[in-house]
């Protein structure tokens, strides 16, 4: 007898399934034919997930929200895609994108077809989307260094108690754990910032 089931993810624990769960079961499916999985969508090494593709047979319906709660990486998901639909011969819905029901027909084509082609613009698309945001990055990159300006997090300054600790670090009255403790910091940190102070201009002696 074929089934409906539903599939539901988020990417934490903290995240809610409330609105996923709600759809699935506006859609008909039943509580318990629902899976849900609490992470990340960048691969299907998932328990409930393949758990459920275990369950899954010939014939059977899985529904889902939105493409991406089946996973992030459209490639991926390509593979996926095409594994359920035909080699455990099932249908799948999106329900947010109507075009990606494998169940349609349209003039004699199959919504398996249909649905493959918008898998692949989907697919071109998030990839030009990656390369654009690389180029993007690379570009502000190589701007920021023909301006002169620092990448990266800016550095720590020293707080102002930082000469009398440092006085007492160099006279011996305190260790640089004890140092660095003082203030906050790391050790890696207060050498850094001793060694400015001690190199700075007005603490070079003439």
């Amino acid at each position: 007898m074929k089934k409906n089931y539903g599939y539901a993810r988020v990417s934490s624990i903290s995240q809610n399934l409330d609105r996923q769960i709600v759809a699935l079961k506006d859609a008909g499916i039943h509580e318990e034919c629902i899976f849900m999985d609490r992470q990340s969508g960048k691969d299907f090494n998932r328990p409930n997930y393949r758990k459920m593709v275990k369950t899954l047979n010939e014939g059977d319906c899985l529904y889902i929200k939105s493409i991406d709660r089946l996973g992030r990486n459209y490639d991926e998901i390509i593979d996926q895609w095409r594994y359920l639909v035909r080699y455990k011969q099932i249908d799948i819905v999106v329900l947010d994108l109507p075009l990606l029901d494998t169940r349609n027909k349209e003039n004699e084509i199959t919504g398996k077809f249909i649905s493959d082609l918008v898998l692949q613009i989907l697919s071109y698309v998030a990839q030009m989307e990656r390369e654009n945001i690389k180029q993007r990055q690379a570009e502000g990159i190589r701007i920021a260094k023909e301006q002169g300006k620092h990448l990266g997090r800016p550095k720590l300054k020293p707080p102002k108690q930082f000469p009398k600790v440092f006085r007492m670090w160099e006279a011996g009255e305190i260790t640089k754990a004890e140092a660095s403790r003082r203030l906050n910091t790391n050790s890696h940190t207060f050498t850094r910032w001793a060694r400015e102070y001690i190199n700075s201009p007005k603490n070079v002696k003439k």
